[in-house]
């Protein structure tokens, strides 16, 4: 199963799921969307999979300091936009399974049950 995580390499929950997967003996890829960017394809895919919802991270400082008018009135299409426009917008991180498999955050449970199921 290729695995690859999405994130910035600095976010705390980011580091817990770097410290899980090599724990673990799971072999992955690495995104940095925050230097790398990320694709619209790609957010596509997640909130496809995960909903808009889930992969936008309102939490998070970035969002919170946009203006009213951007946090008002969000559909999918407007939080796509943001996330690509400000990749901190995206929830951290994105664990791509294979096979159209996303996850989002992070929950040692969950990853235990993902790759040893492959769900």
């Amino acid at each position: 199963m290729a695995i690859t995580i999405y994130g910035i390499k600095n976010c705390d929950t980011m580091k817990k799921a770097f410290t899980w997967l090599k724990d673990h003996g799971v072999a992955h890829d690495f995104h940095d969307y925050k230097a790398a960017g990320i694709d619209r394809d790609s957010l596509k895919a997640w909130c496809a999979a995960l909903g808009w919802e889930t992969v936008l991270n309102r939490a998070g400082t970035t969002f919170r300091k946009l203006p009213e008018a951007d946090r008002a009135n969000l559909t999918e299409a407007k939080a796509i936009a943001l996330m690509q426009a400000q990749p901190s917008m995206i929830k951290r991180p994105i664990l791509a399974l294979g096979g159209g498999r996303y996850l989002a955050g992070f929950k040692p449970d969950i990853y235990e049950k993902a790759v040893k199921t492959g769900r």
